[in-house]
């Protein structure tokens, strides 16, 4: 069996999320034609190819070291951080067993975790070093790691809606994205551009928490109401399309630092889902087209 006619695995699937949501035209992202002064879009690319090895262990070992796998090799490929938040994301998700209730196999994946699991997530965490992280009192990352994961999440999930997903089983991901993926889909957008749609959405309804970690909650409050803007302008009708190229022009400017990188990370992880269950298929260009999935 060669590659085109094998059937995809949890990885490939993973690695086609990633691939799909860095190819499309999001605002303030790095994307075809959009780099940043640092990070390129083959940063991304190469990042989407990494993970997919370890990911597809995800079911066979436990979280912890998927993670910690996923990013040190991610972190050695590309020299930087560009997908921490994606595999934070996907690794729980990639380890619900095939066959298995998605929500209910997650909690079960998220109620296993021991404290070894979380001393390497910290490890993950701090060998990515993301952006804006500071100091906070209780189970910062620059401590030693507490012995429950999910409660750390907790603590954090106020500030970082990576951290909300642990502490509330993902529910803006299975709650709110999933439904205004099928919703974009269901209006026949093309992938791409029901992708910016969900991307938007995302923004509008939960300031990205990248953007108020390295520019404040203000300037994220800012940003969600620019893209509200801009979804409650008929985007992405005819004659809209100047609102959303200047949110994105918006969003690139101060060197890029007002990167809405969250909301593309909660994008993937709704993607992978789409993939899994078949809710989208697989467009020409990307590895796979027209296999089945597992």
């Amino acid at each position: 069996m060669n590659d085109a006619e094998r059937e995809l695995s949890i990885g490939d699937l993973a690695m086609i999320a990633c691939l799909l949501e860095a190819r499309a035209p999001k605002v303030g992202n790095v994307q075809p034609g959009k780099d940043f002064e640092n990070t390129t879009l083959k940063h991304f690319l190469d990042a989407a190819a990494t993970i997919s090895g370890p990911l597809d262990q995800a079911m066979e070992r436990p979280l912890g070291d998927t993670i910690l796998e996923a990013v040190t090799e991610s972190c050695k490929v590309t020299g930087q951080n560009v997908n921490l938040g994606i595999i934070l994301l996907l690794a729980p998700l990639a380890a619900v067993p095939a066959g298995a209730e998605p929500r209910q196999g997650l909690e079960d994946v998220l109620g296993n975790l021991d404290s070894e699991d979380c001393r390497k997530v910290y490890e993950a965490i701090r060998i990515a070093s993301p952006g804006g992280l500071g100091d906070v009192d209780e189970a910062d990352i620059h401590s030693p790691p507490p012995p429950d994961l999910i409660a750390a999440m907790e603590l954090a999930s106020e500030r970082d809606l990576i951290a909300r997903q642990y502490a509330n089983g993902f529910e803006q991901v299975f709650g709110d994205g999933l439904s205004w993926l099928l919703e974009a889909l269901e209006l026949e957008l093309e992938l791409d551009t029901a992708i910016v749609h969900l991307h938007l959405r995302f923004m509008a309804t939960y300031p990205d928490s990248l953007i108020a970690r390295k520019c404040g909650d203000e300037t994220a409050k800012e940003a969600a109401a620019r893209a509200k803007w801009v979804l409650g302008s008929d985007w992405p009708k005819e004659g809209s399309e100047r609102l959303l190229e200047e949110l994105d022009g918006w969003l690139r400017e101060d060197g890029n630092r007002r990167n809405p990188g969250t909301s593309a990370d909660l994008v993937a992880a709704c993607l992978f889902l789409g993939l899994r269950a078949g809710i989208i298929g697989l467009p020409p260009s990307v590895p796979g087209s027209g296999n089945g999935a597992t």
